[in-house]
């Protein structure tokens, strides 16, 4: 009963040859997975990804919420991955935002990330459950790992540059289990999380 979460933040720098810097950007963001849909654990999570971003720029929540939907999104199956959160990417200074801005950005991102997923950890860790539901769990972490390993382009990069495999892969459930066509019945919970995962919500 208890969701996923991912979270990543990251700053880059580009060299030349001769050691000058050439560009920097931050990326990041995180995003909740749940198993079982509990509304007010999805309206607390981004509600506090949203309270962080509007210290900085009010169209920051909406920009960002909307990028994380589009990218952690698995075609092949036409759902979401999850419920979303934050996602952003390449961002370098500008007229407007001093790399210093983008750091203080992040960091409050990264600060407030605690706060937005362990209540919700609180609140479900104890839950009982059944057969059933763990094993509807091990199907959706199987979408999981398709979106990992098909379609996340740090999964995909770190693969094909001779990164670390344990290091890569380490994120990938321990168990996991695919079903021919599973198909939750109408009105079940397990139909409500998928009908989300389909068609996202705007949650605050």
């Amino acid at each position: 009963m208890t969701p996923t979460v991912h979270a990543n933040w990251r700053y880059f720098e580009m060299y030349d040859k001769k050691g000058n810097l050439l560009d920097a950007w931050f990326g990041g963001g995180q995003d909740l997975t749940p198993y079982y849909l509990f509304e007010e654990d999805a309206v607390h999570f981004h509600q506090v990804c949203k309270t962080a971003c509007d210290k900085h720029d009010v169209s920051f929540y909406p920009k960002f919420k909307k990028q994380c939907d589009q990218y952690f999104y698995i075609p092949h199956r036409e759902e979401a991955r999850g419920i979303g959160g934050l996602f952003f990417d390449y961002l370098k200074p500008t007229d407007q935002k001093s790399l210093q801005d983008w750091y203080s950005f992040v960091k409050e991102i990264g600060d407030s990330f605690l706060s937005a997923y362990l209540p919700i950890v609180e609140k479900r860790k104890e839950l009982a459950f059944t057969p059933e539901q763990k094993n509807w769990q091990e199907i959706r972490r199987g979408r999981y790992v398709e979106f990992n390993l098909v379609h996340d382009k740090g999964t995909l990069f770190g693969l094909k540059t001779g990164g670390r495999i344990e290091s890569i892969l380490m994120s990938l459930p321990k168990t996991v289990q695919w079903g021919y066509d599973v198909s939750p019945k109408e009105g079940t919970s397990e139909a409500k999380l998928v009908e989300v995962l389909k068609n996202p919500k705007d949650w605050v």
